[in-house]
């Protein structure tokens, strides 16, 4: 393994120890490939699923195995009108599975999430059975301010330029803490603790995925 493979692998031990005592659980897998397979064999037949908006979704491919599989899919990604997002939400709410990235994760094993709407962090903090995260290592950080600092200077500006939002990170690429109507960063969450025992689970990747 390169110096890299064995440090992303011993961080995610820190990582997966620390999310046990906040009562969730973690995985490591060191490819796409293999995040999709665990996360597959976590989720039974038949059950419903729903997911947040997430680069890391696209690019390991669960989405769209997701989408092949025998699940009911509660897909946000083709509703059309607001009317049709309103139902798919709250669908979602009550599906069985909820899937999402995280903004970042600290080596503590807090999760930390900035969100515009808020469907996504709502729905991290209650409503589906299950909530399951899947993240690339590049988005551990020491810290919550780390985190925090991670979304605003790296997560949020790449975000606005692929959501076409007109905020003046998305323009210099740097966060001017914006009031703008296009800003993304209104609601930010922090996830310390699972009050229900094993709901939150992590997968985490020994690759660099989503933003």
């Amino acid at each position: 393994m390169t110096p890299k493979q064995i440090y992303y692998e011993n961080a995610a031990k820190t990582i997966i120890k620390n999310l046990e005592n906040r009562q969730m659980e973690g995985y490591y897998c060191a490819s796409s490939q293999q995040a999709v397979e665990k996360a597959l064999s976590l989720i039974p037949a038949g059950a419903s699923i729903g997911w947040g908006g997430s680069m890391t979704l696209s690019e390991t491919g669960l989405s769209d195995a997701l989408r092949r599989g025998n699940y009911v899919i509660y897909d946000r990604d083709a509703v059309k009108s607001g009317e049709e997002q309103k139902k798919v939400f709250a669908q979602i709410f009550s599906s069985d599975y909820f899937l999402m990235s995280t903004n970042a994760i600290t080596l503590d094993g807090e999760l930390i999430n900035v969100d515009g709407r808020g469907n996504r962090v709502s729905f991290l903090c209650y409503g589906p059975e299950h909530v399951l995260i899947v993240a690339g290592m590049n988005k551990v950080v020491s810290d919550v301010q780390c985190g925090i600092k991670r979304v605003h200077d790296v997560a949020s500006p790449a975000n606005t330029v692929r959501l076409h939002k007109d905020t003046p990170c998305s323009v210099t690429g740097r966060c001017a803490d914006c009031l703008s109507p296009g800003c993304i960063c209104s609601q930010t969450v922090i996830t310390r603790f699972s009050i229900v025992p094993g709901r939150i689970k992590v997968i985490l990747i020994g690759e660099e995925l989503g933003y």
